[in-house]
């Protein structure tokens, strides 16, 4: 009898296999970025400085309310599947070390200010001439050129210059910033697709080059930049509408239901005269003041959402989301965070995964906003504790012996 050897499943391959980023970055926008690059396949080296890590780590949330620099749930998805070393860059040594990493590296992301750049060396006009391969990802408030270059920046001021807050909130109140590190999260999302877009140019003329990310413009593009044609065509520059969309046509709003939210938006008149019909014979339909869906959105919303008001009252969230599937009608609920764990299509599509991190513990993700068939997107390892990889990369790669990496240790290099 002859046995058959056994043949292992073949791993397809990442989608950027082969590549090296140095992520020299903290708090979000290009851990985020960073992070996204490895879910894609490339092997992200973390540097962090020693003793306090990442500044990410002191914010949390940390489960059960208990401040730990291994539990944040930012740090924690930010750097999902990349290795972590501790290294002062400030130290001449470090500085050296850090030399040594750009060596064999494709991509060195950050997004430090920038007198902390060009006191490390590592700004993109002292490395092109030592690293003329090397594509530097650079991702700041305001970008690297320009009247507010080193100004300090944050969510708050990137959305504020980007024209987002202009029109977020109530009319009668404060303008408003988005929740959460938006600006920051999409600051990183799009400097990962630029990076790419820089492999591809240095594999055609073998050049490295500066991708510049401001997330002011980032923002201003993706959240503000719509409004263009309406100030353009129309002369409207916008202006804060609470629950709605001042500069569409109703129904354009969020509005309270049974048990929560939804958000109806009927744009296309198809669309509006299903409605109607959803929502039965009403007096008021036939009323001149209520044909005109440009001056119901501009004029009086209140007095238009009102009317309507009731039917959303008196039905709950998933039923007035089916009903609107079943004709045709654009909505969708404002789901809690409970709800969004439990969605099924989320949840049929397999989105969430879980990932085993020691020690902070098991949790769920949320997982890659897309999906390749040829090189699917993996996770791989967790997030590194603060200097995890230091003997496997500074050690195995690039050659310390033991004495030298405690040296260091000792000395508060890494």
């Amino acid at each position: 009898m002859t046995t058959q050897p056994t043949t292992l499943p073949q791993v397809p391959p990442s989608a950027l296999a082969g590549v090296r980023v140095v992520e020299w970055g903290n708090m979000v926008s290009a851990p985020f970025c960073g992070k996204v690059l490895a879910e894609l396949g490339t092997d992200v080296i973390k540097v962090e400085p020693p003793a306090r890590g990442d500044e990410s780590r002191g914010l949390g949330p940390f489960p059960g309310g208990r401040a730990d620099p291994e539990a944040s749930g930012v740090f924690l998805f930010a750097n999902l599947n990349k290795r972590g070393v501790t290294l002062d860059v400030e130290d001449a040594q470090g500085r050296a070390l850090m030399d040594r990493l750009l060596e064999s590296a494709d991509v060195l992301l950050e997004n430090q200010p920038g007198d902390v750049l060009r006191n490390a060396g590592l700004d993109y006009e002292t490395l092109k001439s030592r690293f003329p391969r090397l594509i530097v990802t650079s991702i700041s408030p305001y970008g690297r050129t320009g009247a507010y270059k080193d100004y300090k920046g944050y969510d708050l001021t990137a959305n504020a210059i980007s024209g987002l807050s202009f029109g977020t909130g109530h009319s009668h109140r404060e303008p408003l910033t988005t929740p959460m590190h938006q600006a920051s999260y999409l600051a990183g999302v799009g400097a990962a697709f630029a990076t790419l877009a820089a492999v591809l140019g240095r594999d055609l003329t073998g050049r490295g080059q500066l991708v510049d990310v401001a997330e002011a413009q980032v923002i201003g593009t993706l959240l503000t930049g719509y409004h263009l044609p309406t100030y353009i065509y129309r002369g409207v520059a916008g202006f804060r509408s609470g629950n709605r969309m001042r500069l569409g046509l109703f129904p354009n709003c969020v509005l309270p239901c049974r048990d929560g939210y939804v958000c109806i938006d009927a744009p296309q008149m198809e669309q509006y005269q299903r409605f109607m019909a959803l929502l039965g014979d009403q007096e008021w339909m036939s009323e001149p003041r209520y044909r005109d869906r440009r001056a119901m959105s501009d004029q009086y919303p209140e007095e238009a959402e009102s009317l309507i008001a009731p039917w959303f009252m008196e039905r709950t969230k998933e039923e007035i989301l089916q009903a609107c599937l079943e004709n045709r009608i654009p909505c969708v609920p404002v789901k809690t965070f409970d709800e969004v764990l439990e969605d099924p299509q989320l949840n049929a599509r397999g989105y969430f995964q879980r990932v085993e991190h020691s020690p902070s513990g098991t949790y769920r993700y949320p997982g890659a906003p897309y999906r390749l068939s040829a090189t699917p997107c993996r996770v791989t390892r967790a997030a590194p504790t603060l200097g995890q990889h230091n003997r496997e990369v500074l050690a195995e790669e690039l050659g310390l012996s033991e004495a030298e990496l405690s040296g260091l240790a000792a000395a508060g290099v890494v």
